[in-house]
């Protein structure tokens, strides 16, 4: 299993990024596939994440209403729309995949020790 994010940069307060997790070598069908962040000196913390089976999501309160994920399946990607962007998510941010149980409501479940994958992350600045 091969995940290979991209997209990450440096983005001013208010601005928008748009994170990319191409997956290759596993049957991306039968996982969820998201997102999770670790900001310098903090603990990891679940951002979002898609079951791909049936489309359900699962955001963190921090993001909701500003970061929308979606996937291709026919590429194999899963996609992290980031707008109203704040130096609190200032953080690298790494895609993983997982058992779907794990994807679910805040997404608080969806951190390292819980997926079976992850990539090796891309960072996300955004200054004031």
């Amino acid at each position: 299993v091969q995940l290979v994010e991209s997209g990450g940069g440096l983005v001013q307060s208010g601005g928008s990024l748009r994170l990319s997790c191409a997956a290759s070598e596993f049957t991306f069908e039968d996982y969820a596939v998201g997102w999770f962040r670790q900001a310098p000196g903090k603990e990891r913390e679940g951002v979002s994440c898609i079951i791909i089976g049936d489309g359900a999501t699962a955001y963190a309160d921090s993001v909701k209403g500003r970061f929308t994920i979606s996937s291709d399946v026919a590429k194999n990607t899963v996609y992290l729309e980031m707008s109203s962007l704040n130096p609190e998510d200032t953080a690298d941010y790494y895609c993983g995949a997982g058992n779907p149980y794990y994807c679910s409501g805040d997404a608080r479940m969806w951190i390292m020790q819980h997926l079976e994958r992850w990539g090796q992350g891309t960072p996300v600045t955004v200054s004031s």
